[in-house]
């Protein structure tokens, strides 16, 4: 068999069986050109799903969906956004609910599976994450690109599973019918765990709020799918060792999404308090459950059982910035990362120490992983600007709204102050550019320069810039 000059064996023979050959492919495609994959792969389930969207019987009414609604919905529900140009529970069939839900669940494997290879890659070359998936002094068992993908359909379908089976009960105790309990338990567990944001219920979730029945599960559904595959497996591997066996992901991951998560509720419920739109009308438990869900939900998911165009301006910037955070690499959740926000704080950290190093944990992190924490934040933040720009001048709509709207788009998130729909076509069109290029375009940014990283003999004088 031969290798190339990583190591990696080529499909080039062709004595080897079809599947072999096939599955190396993939292999060799996945680790060198990931973003390549991830675009490819991306983009082929979305036109397979707006094809599905197009026939006549995914429409209540029987008409044939428009094309630009159709794409919208695909892109929407593959990202795992939530963001919608036409009501989901009344427009789309019992059909076109089942793409939607079925999109959801292929989106969020999907990204969990191309990002947790794309970190893979860039493990190999950087070494920030390069033991998140074993033990850290050795890569044994992520050889196979098949046996990475079983994990995660693994996790994804157990979590999804128990999120079904909790939700029941809520359905029922609302006297609906057996079957129509059991599918809206089906699609809010997809909806949750993949951090898709869509809602089947004809009233949406504002009937339920303050219901901890309903809440919590979306609060820790949302949790578990945000925090990332590579975060839930490393605990699960090391579920009976300390935490200090934890891989700096891991430990970074979770320190950072729970401050954020504690912070952003208590901000949200400081705002909104006495907003008689939002928190201002309900009980102090109504108020605490309501600011826990919008603090997991900003992250990811997008649920909320309050009108988010209500929302204070203060309240809302907030709201922009959680979501332009998003949650864990490898996840279903979207923005730069916490990771990539807490490479961030640790660098401003050191730099106000003088130290030279920037260190967490009792690790010390690359200067590459910074460059990069660097790019990805700089050009998430120029998207996000030009996007606000182009919706601005098309629906002349205030800033704050189109705000909400630009980084949800961006963030995959899916919360929206309610203008999406009377969006014009052009303004739509931008939303589904941000939402494609917020799902693929970190992961594909993070394993582009991880891989074009190179090592120079020959290196310039230094001289320093004046900064500030």
């Amino acid at each position: 068999m031969k290798k190339d000059a990583h190591g990696l064996a080529h499909p080039s023979s062709a004595t080897r069986p079809l599947r072999e050959r096939t599955r190396e492919r993939i292999e060799y495609v996945a680790r060198m050109t990931p973003s390549r994959l991830t675009i490819s792969v991306f983009a082929t389930i979305i036109l397979f799903f707006t094809a599905l969207l197009q026939l006549p019987i995914a429409t209540s009414s029987g008409v044939r969906a428009s094309l630009t609604d159709s794409f919208f919905t695909a892109v929407s529900s593959v990202c795992v956004t939530g963001l919608v140009t036409v009501d989901t529970a009344t427009y789309w069939s019992p059909f076109g609910h089942a793409c939607i839900a079925i999109a959801m669940m292929t989106g969020g494997l999907g990204i969990m599976t191309l990002a947790s290879i794309v970190g893979l890659s860039v493990s190999r070359h950087i070494g920030l994450t390069q033991t998140y998936l074993t033990a850290r002094e050795t890569q044994s068992g992520i050889g196979e690109v098949g046996s990475l993908v079983r994990a995660v359909l693994v996790v994804s379908l157990s979590a999804q599973t128990f999120l079904f089976f909790v939700l029941i009960p809520f359905f029922l105790k609302s006297n609906e019918p057996l079957l129509a309990a059991f599918w809206h338990s089906f699609f809010m567990a997809v909806s949750i765990f993949n951090n898709g944001g869509f809602v089947i219920l004809p009233e949406g979730l504002a009937p339920h709020v303050g219901d901890w029945s309903l809440t919590l599960p979306i609060i820790i559904g949302t949790f578990v799918g945000a925090i990332g595959f590579p975060v839930i497996l490393d605990i699960w591997r090391n579920r009976r060792c300390r935490i200090a066996k934890w891989s700096l992901t891991t430990k970074l991951t979770l320190v950072t999404y729970l401050a954020l998560f504690v912070v952003t509720a208590i901000l949200i419920g400081a705002f909104e308090f006495a907003n008689p739109q939002t928190l201002g009308a309900m009980s102090l438990g109504e108020k605490l459950n309501t600011s826990l869900l919008l603090s997991a939900s900003s992250r990811s998911t997008g649920l909320a059982t309050i009108d988010v165009g209500a929302v204070s301006e203060a309240g809302k910037f907030i709201l922009d910035s959680t979501m332009f955070i998003g949650g864990g690499s490898a996840s279903a959740a979207g923005g730069i990362k916490v990771t990539t926000l807490a490479v961030l704080i640790l660098a401003i950290l050191a730099e106000a120490r003088g130290d030279h190093d920037t260190e967490a944990f009792g690790r010390r992190i690359p200067s590459e992983v910074l460059r990069l924490a660097i790019a990805v934040t700089s050009l998430a933040s120029i998207t996000v600007g030009i996007g606000t720009v182009l919706l601005l001048h098309i629906t002349g709509l205030p800033l704050s709204d189109v705000l909400v709207e630009t980084i949800s788009a961006f963030a995959t998130c899916g919360l929206s102050t309610g203008i999406t729909t009377a969006l014009p076509t052009g303004a739509k069109w931008v939303l589904i550019v941000l939402m494609v290029v917020g799902r693929t375009g970190t992961m594909s940014l993070a394993g582009a320069l991880a891989i074009r990283s190179r090592q120079r003999v020959i290196r310039m004088p230094e001289e320093r810039p004046m900064i500030g």
